[in-house]
């Protein structure tokens, strides 16, 4: 077993109906971007019910029919936001815990300590969280995961992971192993991700790779790491008229 291995994304999910919400952090072969995407994949009327939209320089899931929504407290949230020379992408509210804690001087870990999986018996779906720190012309990135200790959702076990970027090598993390019931949370270490140099490519292959009954929405950004200028796609299964 090769664990330097960096593997394709569809490698990786292509034959994977469904992974749930996955974060992905790196940079790419060339070494110019720092590369960030995050999607979402539902598997009831519910969850489907979303898209990505970025207001007021932030990314939030919305709904798509507004009619339809049932029970909005997990699935609607900032997705994606800044806070001075910090990205935070997460699957849930611990965004805006992140935001509040940078304001406060505390790190990723440090904020996260109040916060625990998400309280959906019998899944408890894990809160996954990622933080891109930009620092002249360099950067590194953090990705977390909250889980459950136990099948009763009895603690809350913290995993952090810190990463200094090489060419080409992302870290991928999602919620779910696959499907089933109750669904299996991730397991182990984020997986090793190839990063190419275009963003609308990575966009391409990582929506391509997506479960098509599943897929919902998926956002990717590449930030110039010397200019800090920044392409961001947003890819939406729903689109308004």
């Amino acid at each position: 077993m090769d664990i330097y291995k960096i593997h394709d994304i569809e490698q990786l999910i292509g034959d994977n109906p469904y992974v749930g919400r996955g974060i992905i952090l790196g940079m790419s072969e060339d070494k110019k971007s720092a590369c960030a995407a995050y999607f979402i994949m539902g598997r009831s009327s519910n969850s489907r019910n979303r898209i990505f939209e970025k207001k007021d320089g932030v990314v939030y899931t919305k709904p798509f029919d507004e009619s339809k929504v049932q029970d909005p407290s997990l699935i609607i949230y900032a997705a994606v936001r800044e806070y001075e020379n910090h990205l935070i992408v997460t699957n849930g509210d611990q965004t805006d815990t992140i935001y509040e804690g940078l304001k406060a001087g505390k790190c990723m870990r440090c904020s996260l300590k109040k916060r625990k999986f998400e309280p959906d018996a019998p899944n408890f779906t894990p809160r996954i969280s990622g933080v891109v720190n930009f620092d002249g012309e360099g950067f590194d990135y953090e990705l977390s995961i909250l889980k459950s200790a136990d099948a009763e959702g009895s603690e809350c076990n913290r995993y952090t992971f810190d990463y200094k970027p090489l060419p080409g090598l992302g870290h991928f993390i999602h919620t779910y192993v696959t499907d089933g019931s109750p669904i299996p949370t991730f397991q182990g270490e984020p997986e090793r991700l190839k990063i190419p140099n275009s963003a609308k490519e990575f966009a391409n292959d990582v929506w391509a790779a997506l479960n098509e009954d599943n897929k919902i929405s998926l956002y990717v950004r590449y930030t110039d790491i010397r200019t800090k200028k920044s392409e961001e796609i947003i890819i939406n299964k729903y689109n308004k008229a």
